[in-house]
């Protein structure tokens, strides 16, 4: 690439884009003020690879382009159903032993077994995973790494923005969180995006003490946006005696 003077801000100028991604300065400037409003996938390809994008960020991309079908939600901008399946309702009360619930885009818990009620008993509200995170006390606790949950916390929340950015519910959300946590303000902006699963998750349980989980999450078939997460302790693992000591009501033991 040619050299096009000093830098003085960090990324690519303008110039450099539209080189890289082969078109014109005039159409890429138009591109990002949003006055070219169909790009094509051949463009959208190009400048995902110019930005060196992963998964979850070229499919934001192409969902804000409306390239790739926006989520096929219930009527007036719905993040999904809030309503649980029955069948997914008695599978989550199946697994006693394992921490287990139901969320939507906007992190909001559906429904949710009695060990994973259990895990999470330490929040004064226990409802949605954002405001546990960002706006109750314990939040800061009860995650271990809180930075990284909280920057995962608002990774999804920027997904969710991709497949209807006018989902009222998701609007009024990010409003008060913006309000009331500069932390997710400061990571809001960075526009960061991100789905996934098959992370361990470190926790510190007021009763049950630290605790070292797996997080899978999978997608709800019939019920667009809904994701069922499992929280795994390593059989026979320490997190494991403590997830079954936690299950049957008592304290762990000091140690």
């Amino acid at each position: 690439m040619p050299s096009s003077g000093v830098r003085r801000v960090r990324g690519l100028r303008r110039e450099e884009v539209a080189l890289l991604a082969g078109v014109s300065v005039d159409y890429y400037t138009r591109l990002e003020q949003g006055r070219e409003r169909h790009p094509s996938p051949q463009v959208l390809d190009a400048l995902a690879r110019t930005f060196r994008l992963d998964g979850d960020a070229r499919g934001h991309l192409y969902r804000l382009a409306e390239i790739l079908p926006r989520a096929a939600t219930t009527s007036a901008h719905g993040n999904a159903t809030r309503t649980i399946n029955p069948d997914l309702a008695r599978l989550l009360d199946s697994w006693p032993a394992t921490p287990a619930y139901v969320v939507n885009r906007t992190l909001d818990i559906l429904a949710r077994n009695r060990l994973a009620s259990a895990l999470y008993a330490g929040f004064a509200h226990a409802d949605n995973l954002a405001r546990m995170t960002f706006l109750d006390p314990a939040g800061r606790e009860f995650y271990l790494d809180w930075q990284r949950a909280a920057a995962r916390c608002v990774a999804r929340l920027r997904l969710a923005a991709g497949y209807d950015p006018r989902d009222p519910r998701l609007l009024d959300l990010v409003a008060e969180l913006t309000r009331r946590s500069d932390t997710f303000e400061e990571l809001w902006v960075r526009q960061d995006v991100r789905e996934r699963s098959g992370e361990p998750r470190d926790f510190q349980h007021p009763k049950a003490g630290r605790l070292a989980l797996v997080h899978q999450a999978f997608d709800v078939h019939g019920s667009p946006g809904q994701q069922l997460v499992v929280d795994q302790a390593e059989p026979g693992s320490a997190s494991a005696e403590a997830l079954a000591l936690l299950r049957s009501g008592a304290d762990v033991p000091p140690g």
